[in-house]
């Protein structure tokens, strides 16, 4: 399989999550020709770029400088850089950060003829009232819940309003978890937190029902996919030419007492659950409930096939690099 391996993939977020694992899977490909825009500040992000291939880390701030004289060396540009914390309040940096730099990356990308995926998100579907369907009819009528997930949908708006479905890919990634998400502090997967309390605690703890006349505590359900699944799908994109917003997810949502309870199988029998208070700054914003609607990611994907059960992807993560404390 060719990978443009004579030209440049531009790869934001290379270093956070998503983008980590991409890069992993690029290079298990046997391709390095990644430039990758992130910005490591701080924290030990830069921990998920050890024992990996690229070309050069870029600065966000500095990405458009780099670009020009380059439009002839780039193929494709996977955008998943974000800030992706949904209790974020500082609307006018998502603005900026989120929908802005899209559009103007977008723009670039467009204007050159270069291949152009974005990370979209299920945040951008709210409490699930309208379903979760990717047809693009539906998009003006989503109401999400978080400013990020706004974000992310204004950037949606946009590439419809533009006219460009039929240029770009926008890819509505569901509960991804996973290796490589150790810096992601409280917007990390709930099995961060759920392993070492498992192991320390011998309990594990689960937020209780916001809506109890819905969902009982612990059965709250989201669709969680496994973030070695998600970025083959996402990768499925480069070799192929399909446009549009698909949904990435497992099609089949799981109760949060299903996950502590597949968690519990990978370690340790005598471990109980225990329910806590929802923190009062997620009340309202909190969906209860996800299931991506699949059919179009498997009509354009549809030699598809996910390597991970549930309870497998969940095993793997736990065992291999949540109690190791290893990345991927």
């Amino acid at each position: 399989m060719k990978i443009f391996e004579d030209k440049y993939i531009v790869l934001t977020g290379g270093a956070g999550f998503i983008g980590s694992c991409f890069l992993r899977y690029l290079n298990d490909l046997g391709f390095k020709n990644c430039i990758i825009v992130d910005d490591l500040g701080v924290c030990e992000k830069w921990k998920n770029l050890v024992g990996k291939k690229f070309i050069e880390i870029i600065s966000p701030n500095e990405i458009f400088n780099w670009l020009i004289g380059r439009e002839k060396d780039i193929e494709a540009f996977v955008h998943l850089g974000a800030c992706s914390s949904t209790v974020e309040k500082n609307a006018s940096f998502l603005l900026e950060n989120n929908t802005r730099f899209s559009i103007r990356l977008a723009e670039y990308a467009l204007t050159h003829g270069h291949r152009f995926i974005y990370a979209s998100s299920a945040a951008t579907y709210g409490d699930g009232s309208f379903g979760f369907s990717d047809d693009v009819e539906m998009l003006e009528r989503l109401h999400p819940l978080n400013m990020y997930g706004y974000s992310k949908h204004l950037f949606d708006l946009w590439i419809k309003d533009q006219n460009l479905l039929d240029k770009v890919v926008g890819l509505k990634y569901f509960n991804i978890f996973g290796p490589n998400e150790f810096h992601k502090g409280r917007m990390a997967s709930a099995l961060l937190k759920m392993v070492p309390d498992a192991i320390e605690k011998k309990a594990i703890s689960l937020f209780k029902s916001s809506d109890p006349g819905e969902y009982a505590d612990g059965e709250q359900m989201r669709d969680f996919l496994y973030v070695k699944d998600a970025v083959r799908m996402t990768g499925a994109f480069l070799t192929n030419d399909k446009s549009g917003i698909y949904n990435i997810g497992m099609g089949v949502p799981h109760s949060w007492n299903q996950l502590a309870k597949a968690v519990i199988g990978a370690i340790n029998p005598a471990i109980h659950i225990e329910y806590i208070d929802m923190p009062k700054d997620l009340i309202g914003k909190y969906q209860n409930y996800t299931a991506a609607s699949m059919q179009k990611f498997f009509e354009a994907v549809p030699d598809f096939e996910f390597l991970f059960s549930f309870e497998g992807a969940v095993a793997d993560y736990v065992q291999n690099y949540l109690i190791p404390q290893k990345s991927w």
